[in-house]
């Protein structure tokens, strides 16, 4: 199975949107809250190449976007493949 993180805050409705589409999946992922931790929203915005909202989700240490783009994936019939569940 793929590793998947997925930098997140408190209160924030597309995280929750991003997390319930991947618990729909079934696929388990690891949940880096940034709220207060200023140097973990730094370092997700590094590895996101200067993305700084969340969520941010990471497939196998490649970044692969916010909240509405991993939901057009999931339109697009490709989020299966992606995710290594199809």
């Amino acid at each position: 199975m793929k590793r998947i993180e997925i930098y997140t805050t408190m209160f924030c409705p597309y995280c929750a949107r991003a997390k319930k589409l991947l618990k729909e999946k079934g696929v388990d992922y690891q949940e880096i809250d940034v709220t207060v931790a200023g140097d973990l929203r730094e370092e997700m915005t590094k590895r996101a190449h200067g993305a700084y909202t969340v969520p941010q989700i990471f497939i196998d240490g490649e970044h692969l976007g916010d909240s509405d783009y991993l939901h057009k994936l999931d339109a697009d019939g490709k989020l299966d493949q992606i995710l290594g569940i199809a």
